[in-house]
């Protein structure tokens, strides 16, 4: 990005618009990275569930035009968690960092403000760090009251609390627990503080598509750290129709529910497998939460884009009037640093190649290398094998592999007519396939069976196959729509573990929804391939 560039995007006029989505793999968008950024028309736009890791990442999506970009990648799995922050230059930070912690922070540009973890062991920071799960960014505003102020971004994928894993559960109240240290902390210092993303629990009966029993709803520990982390907007109206009273111990707003406290099925996450989403029958897990100062004087709206597919997740929008004061260059964690984006990259040798004392007792300790493929300081060399040549009517012409002993040549050597030659010197009949080099120019060749078999007419071919091969059995109806049901399969692990069953085929939805999903259920018979009503 060139000076005069940078220069005019820090010009320009207007306020500040964020978004945050859980993009569920940032490799699997139908289109380019650049043109989901585009359509999304944001400034800063936080991405959750990246699913990539740094050796996964590439260059068209860590280097866009008109961002910049800010990755934390999962150290412990593949293809698993992370985040990602794309600024456009106008909002360009002056500060990042990686993690919660500060267990990941080893250049200058980081934040700071870590607040008080002493409850914390280290290898736990470390832990709750190490699925790249937070990306910070920090930025200059310039209020409507003409002030110069800092503004904190915290883009977070909070953990899922798996039932069948106790200790995730565990672990995603420890995460909750950091993250509101430091968010706290970064707020006592000065800074608004906005925290957007995927927070994994959905807050209130209101945001959830069926909340049976309310008391259980309450009790879930997510549910009551966002009480306390939360300050309410207004009298929320609940299911129970008694409203919610607001709280005195957070710092924090649901920007959603401060402009649209009483707002009905404002989902943004569905069950993809059940196709929730065309009932509509999802759950709130994704936030823009902003210190109450913040979301009162600077925020002009807070909305759901469910019209935007792509994900299980849709995007969650903020407008403010603020306007942005970027900064000259990006901060040293921006992606365009890395080594590999930034030119810097070693001899490629060195990622393809072992080093001599490897190769040494393979090749001979003692054998030199010709001088084109010897490493002059001694510490590398390259090998290259040649595939064997021979000249054929004076062109060189590569040998082909020789052929595995007992391999198969062909498909077609199980198909084509046997010769039968008589051998005069065993007075015996050698068979030998027409592939064999003396085979007579014109064999008398004989139809095997199966080629008779497929000469004779359609019909009693289609009779034959279809009384040996019966395939499964149609699909019942369901009953409460009498239409062809759907085969599944339990993947959960527990006795039923790979039984199939069937069920409706519409998608799920609430029961009073006579469009969604009836409640037939029916287990399939695997011995018999009937169905067996459980």
């Amino acid at each position: 990005m060139s000076g005069d560039s940078e220069e005019s995007c820090r010009n320009t006029a207007g306020g500040v618009r964020i978004v945050s989505w859980n993009i569920n793999g940032i490799r699997a968008t139908r289109a380019g990275i650049k043109d989901v950024l585009d359509s999304l028309d944001a400034d800063i736009i936080c991405l959750q569930e990246t699913k990539v890791t740094r050796d996964l990442l590439d260059e068209p999506t860590a280097i866009v035009e008109g961002y910049n970009s800010y990755f934390s990648f999962c150290r412990v799995r593949s293809g698993y968690s992370g985040v990602s922050t794309f600024c456009k230059c106008r909002t360009t930070p002056w500060a990042a960092e990686e993690g919660l912690s500060g267990q990941l922070t080893a250049h200058k540009g980081s934040i700071g403000c870590y607040g008080n973890t002493e409850e914390f062991l280290e290898e736990e920071l470390l832990s709750l760090d190490q699925e790249g799960r937070t990306v910070i960014t920090q930025h200059r505003i310039q209020t409507s009251e003409g002030k110069d102020e800092t503004l904190t971004v915290i883009n977070v994928y909070c953990p899922r609390a798996d039932p069948e894993k106790p200790e995730r559960k565990n672990y995603k109240l420890r995460f909750y627990r950091l993250l509101q240290i430091r968010a706290e902390a970064i707020l006592k210092s000065g800074s608004h503080v906005i925290i957007l993303g995927d927070v994994n629990t959905s807050h209130r009966p209101l945001d959830h598509c069926d909340p049976t029993d309310l008391e259980a709803f309450e009790e879930n520990p997510g549910r009551q750290w966002l009480n306390q982390f939360l300050v309410e907007p207004k009298a929320v109206q609940r299911e129970d129709s008694n409203p919610v009273t607001p709280s005195k111990m957070g710092y924090f707003l649901d920007s959603f529910r401060y402009f649209h406290p009483t707002q009905r099925n404002a989902f943004t996450c569905w069950c993809s497998v059940s196709g929730a989403r065309k009932t509509n029958y999802g759950t709130r897990l994704d936030y823009i939460l902003g210190n109450k100062s913040l979301v009162e004087l600077q925020f002009l709206d807070s909305i759901i884009m469910p019209e935007v597919e792509g994900s299980d997740h849709c995007p969650v929008k903020a407008f403010l009037k603020c306007h942005p004061l970027a900064a000259s260059k990006c901060p040293p964690l921006c992606t365009k640093y890395l080594p590999e984006f930034a030119g810097k990259q070693q001899k490629l040798s060195q990622f393809l190649v072992r080093n001599d004392k490897d190769l040494g007792g393979k090749f001979g300790e003692n054998k030199e290398l010709p001088d084109s493929q010897s490493s002059t300081e001694g510490t590398e060399s390259i090998f290259v094998r040649k595939r064997p040549s021979e000249k054929v009517n004076g062109n060189i012409v590569k040998k082909s592999k020789p052929a595995v002993k007992g391999g198969q040549g062909s498909l077609l050597g199980f198909f084509k007519p046997v010769v039968h030659k008589p051998d005069q010197s065993q007075g015996q009949t050698k068979s030998k396939t027409c592939f064999e080099q003396n085979t007579p120019k014109n064999p008398v060749q004989q139809d095997p069976e199966p080629l008779s078999i497929m000469s004779k007419g359609t019909q009693p071919q289609a009779a034959f196959w279809k009384s040996l091969l019966k395939g499964p059995p149609p699909p019942p109806n369901c009953k409460g729509h009498g239409e062809p049901c759907v085969l599944r399969t339990v993947k959960k692990a527990g006795p039923n573990c790979g039984r199939q069953f069937y069920t409706c085929a519409r998608p799920d939805g609430h029961s009073s929804n006579p469009q969604a999903r009836c409640n037939f259920f029916l287990w399939v018979n695997k011995k018999t391939g009937h169905e067996n009503a459980s």
